[in-house]
């Protein structure tokens, strides 16, 4: 049996999937009390974007929404390989993501820099099922791509 993925369907389906990544982060990050690095944070911007899209394609008769998704979800895809590759030493970190305080020579300043933590984005804290955060969120980008293209390819032949 085929799943009937129009776009009513998938709007319905994707929303109330990036609901649930986002709990899933939120959870992870304030109950577990498991900081996110910057990459971290930046990578669920497309499924806050998503839950808004979704809901005008819901209630939309037009493919337009599911073409932004798949952009967005492009973006992640993206965003989200650097990171595991960052994670796996094949990139290097870009300056959002080491901590500076080395630079600092005062010592008032130091001690303020070190209030806040910065995690690391090569520093993987969280795994699930063996896998890191950002590697899940790689697989899912890359799933939600493939879906969004299949409706819009489908979409057109109609």
């Amino acid at each position: 049996m085929i799943l009937n993925l129009n776009t009513k369907n998938f709007c319905l389906l994707i929303m109330f999937f990036s609901i649930g990544i986002l709990l899933g982060a939120i959870y992870i990050e304030y109950i577990l009390n498991n900081e996110s690095c910057v990459l971290c944070l930046y990578q669920r911007i497309p499924y806050v974007l998503t839950i808004f899209l979704a809901f005008l394609g819901y209630n939309s008769k037009r493919v337009l929404w599911i073409k932004i998704i798949f952009i967005l979800f492009l973006f992640s895809l993206i965003l989200s390989s650097y990171h595991v590759g960052i994670e796996n030493n094949i990139f290097q970190e870009f300056s959002g993501c080491k901590s500076n305080n080395l630079s600092i020579i005062n010592k008032t300043e130091l001690l303020e820099s070190m209030k806040f933590k910065e995690i690391s984005c090569k520093d993987v804290t969280f795994k699930f099922l063996g896998l890191s955060l950002a590697t899940i969120n790689l697989i899912t980008s890359l799933l939600i791509c493939f879906t969004s293209g299949y409706i819009i390819k489908n979409e057109k032949n109609k």
